[in-house]
């Protein structure tokens, strides 16, 4: 079962990142004359997407390290 929520976690981080790169190509692409604040924001929205993608991986990650150690390391 955690094997499932690690899963489901890893396609989520995924989804995240790739939004916030999303975010940031659609301020590149803007043809509005000042730009900058756009861009920033789209630098903004995927550096909190990396972090927030890389704190939910070690977070499952430690959840299914203690549910592996509280079992004795067998699968079911």
């Amino acid at each position: 079962m955690i094997g499932m929520l690690q899963i489901i976690t890893y396609l989520l981080c995924v989804y995240l990142v790739f939004k916030g790169v999303e975010i940031l190509q659609i301020a590149l692409a803007s043809s509005r004359e000042n730009r900058v604040l756009m861009i920033v924001l789209g630098v903004f929205a995927l550096v909190i997407a990396l972090a927030a993608g890389s704190y939910f991986t070690k977070m499952i990650d430690a959840q299914a390290a203690a549910v592996s150690s509280r079992t004795g390391g067998s699968t079911e």
